[in-house]
């Protein structure tokens, strides 16, 4: 009966031993994975979440200026133009023909 519970201690010892190397051997893969991934995304010059957004962010912040700025420009034009007439436009002239070359 000894001899039984021995062999059977010794199974588990085994197989907790293949157990803990298959975790360890997981890790390993999920590491070099991991790895490949971010080279294959540095290779493909992307760009971090976090650049992105604080891009994203001076764009809508020189969207915005660029909005009040053309509010403020529309505002001056009509001050100037209350202010002085237009010119009278040009009256167009005909167009000229060319000479014929002489031969």
């Amino acid at each position: 009966m000894q001899t039984t519970n021995r062999i059977f201690d010794d199974l588990a010892k085994v197989a907790n031993g293949a157990v803990t190397t298959l975790a360890g051997m997981k890790a390993e893969v999920e590491t070099m994975i991991r790895q490949q991934v971010e080279k294959l995304f540095l290779d493909a010059d992307l760009v971090p979440r976090d650049e992105f957004d604080a891009v994203r962010e001076m764009a809508a912040n020189a969207r915005a200026e660029q909005e009040k700025l053309s509010l403020r420009v529309a505002a001056l034009e009509a001050k100037l133009d209350a202010v002085a007439p237009k010119p009278a436009p040009k009256a167009k002239r005909a167009p000229v023909k060319p000479k014929p070359a002489k031969k």
